[in-house]
């Protein structure tokens, strides 16, 4: 028994275990075997194989007919309940789906979480420039378009913190520097946009926009990526904003200056291809 006390103790709470089962997959991972589990969850292999056999009884893994197990859709579904995932997904896809028809370039929606933003939606344009993320990933807040905007109305102690860490240079590029960061969130807060270039690849620009809640705070941001020679960033700055306003009036919310509702198709010879 007391052995197996200290096992216990070496391992965590029975949640905590079954959390690191399915933190062990990843975009990198997505099918693992029980032996693989085992090793990256930390976990002993009888373990992993007892939680790994109730998580799949549950619907939370599935047997993969080649090799070993993926995470199962019944978390998809669990997922789905969510209101800053799926829920916002839906009230903003009919002017994300307007603003990627437009543009024909990347459209994301992305939140804030803790200090890192995650895709909830991301729409590629046909001939788009290839981009780092995913639905459901993580990125870094201070090299991208929708991080920065999301930062820039965050409390200031969660800019603090953020501006704090050291950041991850993608590029030659890459904004590094605390003081100058600084000053691009003040010029997001003054300008209600964020335009990024060469930040996350040389090969792009993005420009994102504030997505309000019915209180008035900032839920989310959208934003295009596009390639840095095919289009000027400043012409994506008024589809931005009123895809961003749009998705903000169907939240129940009047950002203040907003721009003025208009159609977007009206708007389109300012793309240069």
């Amino acid at each position: 028994m007391r052995e197996e006390n200290r096992a216990v103790a070496s391992t965590g709470s029975v949640t905590g275990r079954a959390l690191r089962v399915l933190e062990a997959f990843s975009p990198a991972a997505p099918v693992l075997t029980l032996t693989e589990i085992s090793r990256r969850s930390g976990l002993p292999l009888t373990t992993a194989h007892r939680l790994v056999s109730e998580l799949a009884e549950w619907g939370a893994l599935e047997r993969d007919p080649e090799r070993g197990y993926r995470i199962g859709l019944r978390l998809w579904e669990i997922a789905a309940l969510a209101p800053r995932g799926m829920g916002l997904r839906e009230v903003a896809l009919p002017h994300l789906s307007d603003l990627a028809r437009v543009t024909a370039e990347n459209v994301q929606l992305a939140v804030r979480e803790e200090m890192s933003v995650v895709y909830v939606e991301r729409l590629a344009g046909r001939h788009s420039v290839p981009v780092l993320t995913r639905v459901g990933g993580r990125f870094a807040l201070t090299p991208t378009s929708v991080g920065r905007v999301l930062l820039a109305y965050a409390p200031p102690e969660v800019q603090e913190d953020a501006l704090a860490q050291r950041p991850v240079r993608y590029t030659e590029r890459t904004e590094c520097d605390p003081a100058r960061l600084r000053q691009a969130l003040a010029e997001v807060r003054h300008t209600g946009v964020a335009v990024c270039e060469r930040q996350v690849t040389m090969d792009s620009v993005s420009v994102a926009a504030p997505v309000h809640g019915p209180g008035g705070a900032v839920v989310a941001a959208v934003s295009v990526v596009a390639h840095v020679d095919s289009v000027q960033g400043h012409t994506l700055v008024p589809l931005v904003q009123v895809a961003a306003s749009g998705i903000s009036r169907a939240l129940g919310a009047t950002p203040p200056g907003s721009p003025a509702p208009r159609p977007v198709r009206a708007v389109r010879g300012s793309v240069r291809r």
